[in-house]
């Protein structure tokens, strides 16, 4: 049974244990030089629109990353033959955005505890994942984990892969922006996967 913390004890907890990291601006960039991260948390889809909603972040595309195929597919991706994880790469302004933020933004909007799915969608290329590009990355992205378990918000342990950075494969054109571009047919995916659901009893309401 996992312990699921009231959204009034949710919001004083995510103030508590991220307000004082996300300010620093860490990442691979400099202020005048727009950012890169990378991060893979299931569909990518989903993941373009968390993205996209983040003050300072420039765009999102989505790709594929962390496999052993040059060149994949979708339908090689999806199959789980490559190796790859459905993942996106965010360009940000770093004067605005952080690379914590970033991070923030990333873990309240997956499942951190299940291996290998997400959501209704399982199999390895679904699994979450932080690609760091520089060792200040790495450390970012491992002090948010540590605070996520010192939290004990449930029984299960974090499974979320932190890892170098891979080749970034772009997806082909039409997965760009397919929240906007069928945005009834991604609202009924996005429904019927259990994704606002799911997240919702991990986290707490938005």
């Amino acid at each position: 049974m996992r312990k699921i913390p009231g959204p009034i004890f949710f919001t004083a907890w995510i103030v508590m244990v991220f307000g004082a990291w996300i300010l620093g601006p860490i990442g691979s960039t400099t202020a005048a030089t727009p950012g890169k991260a990378y991060f893979a948390g299931g569909c990518f889809w989903c993941m373009e629109e968390v993205f996209e909603k983040v003050e300072g972040v420039l765009s999102v595309t989505s790709g594929y990353m962390g496999g052993t195929v040059a060149n994949p597919s979708y339908e090689e991706v999806s199959a789980g033959r490559t190796g790859h994880a459905e993942s996106v790469e965010v360009l940000y302004d770093p004067a605005t955005v952080s690379y914590q933020k970033l991070l923030a933004a990333f873990w309240r909007n997956v499942d951190p505890i299940t291996p290998n799915a997400q959501f209704c969608d399982h199999g390895s290329q679904y699994r979450s994942a932080i690609f760091f590009q520089t060792d200040e990355e790495k450390r970012a992205a491992d002090s948010s984990r540590q605070v996520i378990e010192q939290s004990k918000r449930w029984n299960g342990s974090i499974v979320t892969q932190i890892v170098p950075v891979a080749q970034f494969y772009l997806a082909e054109e039409y997965h760009q922006d397919f929240y906007k571009k069928n945005s009834a047919r991604y609202k009924f995916y996005k429904y019927s996967c259990g994704r606002a659901q799911r997240l919702e009893e991990l986290w707490g309401k938005p």
